[in-house]
């Protein structure tokens, strides 16, 4: 997301440029990039850079998605960064565009096992991202979860209706 965000911004397609202003290592950055361009997001930039230097550019694809990930940059800050780069976090904050329970959340996301959706949905609800409501008049009783605060608008930014892949 760091990756698409920066080149939205401006960021020259430079390998050394985006790597800098990412703070990703090496590794991280390099894998993030094959993957990015795997899925169609990102392309080398023919007739430009080196081999061992290359340029980058967004597709027409990519362009959408990098719109997206600027946005959510720019309602998170510091150690929130840090939250939106795990796994799972804008997944779940897109299945939470409205309040759901913890089973409907799990439907949403076939890959995600039930320790992971626990722990992601305990940190984002640490840094008031979700929130955790009991419905009493349940029997037995229930949590439901919403987005609430940067949570509810990285929510409203990727909503149910977008789709990056094709």
């Amino acid at each position: 997301m760091p990756i698409l965000a920066n080149l939205h911004a401006g960021i020259a397609g430079r390998q050394a440029t985006l790597l800098t202003a990412t703070g990703a290592s090496r590794t991280a950055f390099s894998k993030s990039m094959d993957h990015l361009i795997e899925i169609g997001l990102l392309e080398r930039n023919p007739g430009h850079g080196h081999p061992l230097r290359p340029e980058f550019r967004l597709t027409p694809l990519g362009k959408g998605a990098a719109e997206m990930a600027h946005n959510i940059h720019s309602v998170t800050r510091g150690e929130d960064q840090t939250l939106l780069r795990r796994t799972w976090t804008v997944p779940i904050l897109t299945s939470l565009y409205r309040p759901r329970h913890f089973n409907e959340i799990r439907g949403t996301l076939p890959a995600i096992t039930d320790r992971a959706l626990s722990q992601s949905l305990i940190s984002m609800e640490d840094r008031n991202w979700v929130r955790r409501s009991v419905i009493e008049t349940a029997r037995p009783p229930r949590p439901i979860y919403s987005a609430v605060n940067a949570g509810e608008m990285i929510s409203r930014i990727t909503g149910p209706e977008i789709s990056l892949v094709t």
